[in-house]
């Protein structure tokens, strides 16, 4: 079983940047797709950005499109997720996880099996 951590969270200005990380221990993420979903306040998680195997796919959800960059480094066993321009809105709780690899798909939670316990992003106006 494969435990993942994310870190990098913080308060920061709107027009800022932060950098996520989400390492992996237990297994090798390399053999793995890998995800970011968020969730704020009373709303449900939704998807961010991801990754394939090889760091060669990398879809992102509209609102964030041009302003993260999702990245892998399979050596480190670490997945990054760089944040620019944030918003108010970007605001939430972060999670990294892990695709399951019997699933194809990148953009649903039910594609993924395995989930770090979350970092918080908080975004001032």
């Amino acid at each position: 079983q494969v435990q993942l951590v994310e870190s990098g969270g913080g308060l920061v200005q709107a027009g800022g940047s932060l950098r996520l990380s989400c390492a992996a221990s237990g297994r090798t993420l390399s053999s793995y797709a890998m995800g970011w979903f968020r969730q704020a306040p009373g709303k449900e998680r939704e998807f961010v950005a991801a990754i394939s195997m090889t760091g060669g796919f990398t879809p992102y959800a509209a609102s964030v499109k041009g302003r993260f960059t999702v990245s892998r480094d399979n050596a480190k066993n670490t997945v990054y997720l760089q944040m620019n321009g944030l918003k108010p809105e970007d605001t939430a709780v972060y999670y990294c996880a892990r695709r399951s690899a019997t699933m194809t798909g990148y953009t649903s939670e039910k594609f993924y099996d395995n989930w770090g316990q979350g970092t918080q992003v908080t975004v001032s106006s």
